[in-house]
């Protein structure tokens, strides 16, 4: 990255961080952008942030001010479901319409990973582009670089990257926050390269004299792990996987928010005078959770929810800055998670000793992981002032999956005939036109069980796996019996398929006639 650029969104971090009333000083608007047809279109993704996690959703033990008045100025979804119950194939499936368990590799994506989604695949940021906007990817991306497994040059620019699935701007974490490379990656290749560190990464083995968490624990000075994550250390924190070198490239966990949120801010500046679609994928609830010192030791549950006010933080800032520019009447503002919450997800973060009464997924059962509700259900608001009516709440059942061709149908952008061919156009629904469900929504478990959701029925297939899984007190919802959970009763606890196979044989149908659409795309090629 240039310095004159280092030097203009270092003064911007630093320029965001009072918190300042919504709309205390919002401009009346700019009318060339307020009478446009199409708005701006931004997708705030959080990383494992949990149906119960916000105020506007039931917590009392955390404030997310900035998110509750997002809420009250349009639609507080209470039925929107994740398409899986992880990362990857979560966001695999948000940004081409298709999912995941139909593609080998979209399973919970190494750091070094090559591209999951290739260029021939049509994406929403393709739709987007197509009708005439400018594109950007801020935040996690967790979905692969460069064309093979392992085979990166990270001291070069990237074969592959966001640049060639649609997006005209990027500036991403190669993966998540626990796993090497520590790095960002702007326009394809690492921000701030330090020609003095070249950068090195493995996930086979340790690279010679380098210290990790599980040998060299006394380095640990930000965390320690609780399972897992003891390899390479980066910022006092140990890693999954294993890397060498990176110089003033590394990030600063405690900074990471700052950055995503101005570089959201740099692009929306840069395009103000044109229609822009943004896809936002914070970090901060995910582990390795060390929120900057302006939110840590602030809440009582400690770091985690310390993450929560800073996720808030990063909403009131983008939104401050719509309505500084004018730009806030016409902007399409999507917030939502990529799954459901994890309490100890493998660092000593105190997360689980101090939660209290907090109920991370609310009134459903289990979390991320999980085949449960609580693994997919995840909060959701949709504002635009310019169109859509303040204060609203829907029941509706949707599923991400469907944003793609929703937004599409939005912007006037035409999906080519045969690719995004798991998501429909409910875009009545998403703008609150109407509350018509979806018939029936599909969810994916972390080994792959597959659980379809309707109004009034959960379903999830027989599979062989665990009772519990990952962090402590996980429960899987692995059975090798079927199960079906009557939803009127959120926490699935009396599992009637005996009492009502007409419903399980319905169920079980759904999914063998979505497995029986296979894809439109070869698997990946970068193993």
């Amino acid at each position: 990255m240039r310095k004159e650029t280092l030097l203009r969104y270092g003064t911007l971090a630093s320029a965001l961080l009072p918190v300042i009333p919504a709309a205390a000083k919002a401009k009346k608007g700019n009318p060339s952008v307020n009478n446009r047809q199409s708005p701006n279109v931004i997708v705030i993704y959080a990383d494992d942030l949990g149906y119960g996690d916000l105020e506007c959703f039931g917590a009392t033990r955390v404030r997310t001010p900035n998110v509750n008045a997002l809420a009250g100025s349009g639609i507080r979804f209470t039925n929107v479901h994740a398409i899986a119950a992880t990362s990857t194939p979560s966001r695999y499936g948000l940004l081409t319409g298709e999912y995941a368990f139909r593609r080998a590799g979209t399973d919970i994506a190494r750091g070094n990973a090559g591209m999951i989604i290739r260029p021939e695949q049509f994406t929403i940021a393709d739709a987007f582009k197509n009708a005439g906007y400018a594109t950007a990817a801020v935040g996690k991306w967790h979905l692969g670089l460069g064309d093979k497994d392992g085979e990166q040059d990270w001291n070069a620019q990237l074969p592959m990257h966001p640049g060639d699935l649609g997006f005209d701007y990027h500036y991403i974490m190669a993966a998540t926050a626990d796993r090497t490379p520590c790095v960002f990656i702007e326009q394809g290749h690492v921000a701030n390269y330090d020609e003095t560190a070249p950068i090195q990464v493995s996930y086979q083995e340790n690279f010679p004299g380098e210290p990790t968490g599980k040998d060299n624990p006394e380095l640990l000075f930000n965390l320690k792990a609780s399972h897992g994550h003891n390899q390479s250390i980066v910022n006092g924190i140990g890693r999954i996987g294993y890397m060498k070198g990176g110089g003033k490239a590394l990030w600063k966990d405690e900074n990471i928010a700052d950055s995503i949120t101005a570089h959201a801010i740099g692009f929306i500046q840069r395009h103000r005078q044109e229609p822009f679609f943004m896809y936002l994928a914070t970090n901060d609830v995910h582990v390795p959770r060390f929120p900057h010192d302006r939110f840590r030791g602030k809440n009582p549950m400690g770091f985690r929810g310390d993450a929560i006010a800073q996720f808030d933080w990063t909403v009131g800032q983008i939104v401050r800055e719509l309505e500084r520019l004018g730009l806030r009447q016409n902007t399409l503002i999507i917030l939502s998670s990529d799954n459901g919450p994890v309490v100890d997800d493998g660092y000593q973060d105190q997360a689980v000793e101090l939660l209290g009464d907090h109920k991370p997924a609310g009134p459903y059962r289990s979390g991320k992981y999980s085949t449960f509700e609580g693994g997919t259900i995840v909060p959701a608001i949709v504002s635009w002032p310019k169109k859509v009516k303040a204060g609203q709440t829907s029941d509706a059942l949707v599923s991400q999956i469907d944003w793609l061709a929703s937004l599409s149908a939005l912007v006037g952008a035409r999906i080519p005939s045969g690719v995004a061919t798991d998501s429909q156009n409910h875009l009545p629904t998403l703008l609150g036109e109407d509350h018509t469900d979806r018939p029936y929504i599909l969810e994916q478990a972390a080994d792959h069980t597959i659980s379809v959701r309707t109004r009034q029925w959960k379903y999830i297939s027989p599979s062989n796996g665990p009772a519990v899984i990952y962090g402590p007190n996980m429960e899987s919802g692995y059975s090798k019996e079927p199960q079906l959970y009557d939803m009127q009763s959120p926490y699935e606890q009396e599992n009637v398929a005996r009492e009502h196979p007409d419903v399980v044989h319905k169920m079980q149908a759904y999914i063998e006639q979505e497995r029986a659409k296979g894809s439109v795309y070869a698997s990946p090629v970068s193993k």
